[in-house]
Parts: C-alpha cells; structure tokens; sequence
C-alpha cells in the first residue's frame, strides 16, 4: 500500500486505527483525513514549545482540558512523550465513558504516562490526582464555555504556554440576543449584531477578543492565527499563549469598557477574576 503522506514517519498505525482515524485496512476517509491533519498541523506549533520545556525544565507536564475522545492528548503522547523517558499527559474530561475509553486504550498501547481524569473545572483545580503546576495547557475544540474552563484551569496552575482552538461559543451570543432591545437603545454598535447570522458570528468573534485581553492581563503574549486552511475546518481559530509575567497594562480596562459598552456586564465574572 502507497504510503500516506498525513502519517508521519514512525507514527503508530495502531493508535491511529484505535482512534478511527484509519480504518481497519488502513485507509483514510475524507472525514478523518481533514481531523488527522488538524491534529498534526497542532503538533507543528506545540512541538517547539515541548522541545522548550524539555530544554528549560528537563522534563515537562501537559493538561488536555476537554480532552474529549483525547486525540489530541493521544497523537502528542506518540509523536512527542513514547520516544522520552519522562513527561506525563493528563486528560480531563467531564464524561466518564470516554474517560474509561481512554484509559483501556492507553494500557493497551503501554502509554504509561498517561493518565485520564473525570473531573469537572472545580474540582480539577484542587485534585491531588494533578500537580500543583502543569507546564503546558491544551484545549481543542472544547465546545462554548469549556475552552473559559480551560483558561482558569491554566490560570490556577500556573501554565507557562497555553494552546487553545476554541468551538462553538454560544454564551456571549446568547447575552448579546437577550439585551438586543435593550442595546438597540443604548449604542448604534448594535448595528453590528441586529441580524441573527451576524449574531451568532460576531459573538464568536467577541468570544475570542475577550479571551485574547484576558490572556494579556494575566501576563501571556499571544500568537492568534489560523490552525488549518477553512476548508478544512471552520472552528479555526488558533490562540497560542507564552507566559512573561508582565501583564499588557491596559488589558483589563478594556475589557470592562468593551463589556460596559455591548450591554455585557453580567459577563464580567467570566473574564475578569
């Protein structure tokens, strides 16, 4: 069979066929070959940052927060932690058949250093089960307000870089859609989210900026660009955060002016803490 040019040389077929990534005969699916190459192109931009870590700290600690089915905690597990003698991945996930999924494929395949945890934001903040301080913080595609738990998560356990692809973000929309009336009245920036569509898209949009001064304020320099080209995805955004410890000065102001001005002050909890 012609090599497949998404595999990665020394990536475990194995692992990928366990993942339903390739199929038993060892084919790829339009489907699966748009997420494979989703993941790899992730791996470009942590595996520097782990290569970082590893030269800095000499060994390292990764939290994939909403880990899902944990493909992405899985293929770095491969790419990156098998070939290494330390190092340990943590998967946090809230549903617990994918955690027991997750941890028979680990035994399976002999990733020791794995370990996979139902654990909702509160109390994987304070589990024993997890170290005090995690090197490197992970969320992809975690869906609406999970990508938020995320970044508290990080916050409390001092992540030095901190990697998101957010998804769905219905929250800040939804807010946005209850006060309409009301902001009709009070700001021609309403304008902007008067139609549905346009409220559905710039509550994304806002998400994200938000997210971005929250980032800043505790300290983070930001990189934000695209993961992979739109036709393979639509939930493409890329945040990669490097902690310095000197926070953007005006970063928090404005987010409470941004939040004052769109009529989104009962939001201010979730980005200002």
């Amino acid at each position: 069979m012609p090599p497949i040019p998404e595999i990665r040389p020394g990536q475990s077929l194995e692992l990928l066929q366990a993942l339903h990534i390739l199929t038993r005969d060892g084919k790829l699916n339009q489907d699966s070959r748009r997420k494979l190459k989703q993941v790899n192109h992730l791996f470009h931009f942590i595996e520097p940052l782990l290569a970082e870590l590893v030269a800095t700290n000499g060994t390292l600690t990764l939290a994939d927060h909403g880990a899902g089915k944990s493909y992405l905690g899985f293929i770095l597990y491969d790419l990156f932690f098998k070939s290494r003698d330390d190092g340990h991945i943590y998967g946090i996930e809230t549903r617990p058949e994918l955690v027991d999924n997750a941890r028979d494929l680990a035994s399976r395949l002999g990733f020791a250093r794995m370990s996979f945890l139902n654990l909702c934001i509160e109390n994987a903040i304070d589990s024993p089960a997890l170290p005090a301080q995690i090197d490197l913080v992970t969320a992809l595609h975690a869906c609406d307000t999970a990508t938020d738990d995320a970044i508290r998560f990080a916050f409390h356990k001092q992540a030095r870089f901190i990697v998101l692809v957010p998804c769905c973000q219905a929250e800040v929309a939804a807010q946005l859609r209850s006060k309409k009336n009301e902001s009709f009245a009070r700001t021609p920036l309403s304008e902007i989210w008067r139609h549905p569509l346009h409220t559905r898209e710039f509550g994304s949009q806002l998400t994200n900026a938000l997210r971005c001064l929250q980032l800043e304020a505790r300290g983070y320099q930001l990189q934000v660009t695209e993961l992979v080209g739109w036709e393979h995805s639509l939930k493409n955004e890329l945040i990669v955060a490097r902690h310095t410890g000197q926070p953007r000065r005006n970063a928090t102001a404005r987010l409470e002016q941004i939040l004052h001005q769109l009529n989104l002050d009962g939001l201010r909890d979730r980005f200002i803490y």
